[in-house]
């Protein structure tokens, strides 16, 4: 598998770094080898889990959602939006955290913390 970006774990990741994040990154995934049509492994972005990840309605349309929002979105905003709840709203982000299609950072809000979601890709090819 290839990738395009600097691989980065969310905690390397500081406040400013969101902010400065652009999606005009590509995500670039082989699911095969060239040389022995063997399934590769070689990533930290694991291609069930970004398929896995894709494979929901719900996740699409909070990606979509954090797309069109130039500086992020929170869970409040997301969940009213789509008209779901916030918990919801929550364990999904999870989800895309996890497959490394997001970035996700806290700060302070009206009524305590808000997490803010901004996406990592524009673009995300699988080769077959």
């Amino acid at each position: 598998m290839e990738l395009s970006e600097p691989n980065l774990s969310s905690s390397e990741i500081t406040e400013s770094d969101i902010n400065e994040v652009e999606n005009v990154n590509i995500l670039e995934l082989d699911l095969y080898t060239d040389s022995n049509n063997s399934l590769t492994n070689e990533s930290n972005f694991s291609i069930e889990k970004v398929v896995k990840a894709l494979s929901s309605a719900t996740r699409r349309y909070i990606l979509h959602q954090i797309q069109n929002s130039n500086d992020g979105m929170d869970v409040s905003n997301i969940a009213s939006s789509l008209g779901m709840t916030e918990a919801n709203i929550s364990a999904q982000i999870k989800k895309l955290q996890d497959a490394g299609l997001i970035f996700c950072k806290y700060c302070s809000g009206n009524h305590g913390v808000r997490k803010i979601s901004k996406v990592k890709f524009n673009q995300i090819i699988i080769n077959f």
